[in-house]
């Protein structure tokens, strides 16, 4: 569902209100970001994996269905679903900002039921504000930026910037490749041994 330039208004509209849902409602943006995360499920397991009632898991994987964000990969039963590719990007109202709506972020806003950190920083910053913290944490991961200068730049805390950052790290590091930085325990034994051994 990546969309570009060339396709008209109304088709992005159209996929844009497709989303719209995932983005206000944190259990169907949950189902979506597991079928994206376990490349596909049966609704049976999906009943399993997110404690969803039958008729619940049938009335939210019926409602992705209709909104083009999930599609069933066969007609025999049990069908399988699997989650189609969301990378749409919209402009904010003062054009001075654009944000993309990833299953990154899907993924982000499914959390907000479980993390109150999350729900916390939805409730005070809105979606707009968890996509750009979003973008922060996967450059603060890679080492490129820390929480005083997203605290300085968002005009917030650096406790807030720290807490969203933590709570946004599991997110980043399942959908984003991210090298550890530095060394591990195993590397410094290894030149400790080293070492030893040249003085030997």
């Amino acid at each position: 569902m990546s969309r570009t330039s060339n396709r008209t208004d109304g088709d992005v509209i159209r996929d844009f209100l497709s989303v719209a849902d995932l983005l206000e409602e944190p259990q169907l943006a949950q189902l979506y970001a597991y079928l994206a995360r376990e490349e596909e499920a049966t609704v049976q397991e999906l009943m399993n994996e997110l404690d969803l009632a039958q008729g619940t898991a049938y009335t939210y994987v019926n409602r992705l269905v209709d909104a083009g964000v999930i599609e069933a990969t066969t007609d025999e039963q049990p069908r399988v679903y699997v989650a189609r590719d969301i990378n749409l990007t919209v402009t904010a109202a003062d054009d001075a900002r654009e944000y993309t709506i990833t299953p990154a972020l899907i993924d982000a806003i499914a959390r907000r039921t479980t993390d109150d950190d999350i729900d916390t920083y939805i409730d005070r910053h809105g979606i707009a504000g968890l996509a750009t913290a979003l973008t922060y944490t996967v450059d603060r991961e890679r080492g490129e930026v820390t929480h005083r200068l997203m605290a300085r730049d968002l005009d917030i805390s650096p406790l807030a910037a720290e807490i969203i950052l933590q709570a946004l790290r599991p997110v980043v590091h399942e959908h984003f490749d991210i090298e550890e930085a530095g060394a591990s325990v195993a590397d410094i034994e290894v030149v400790d041994r080293d070492i030893a051994g040249d003085n030997a």
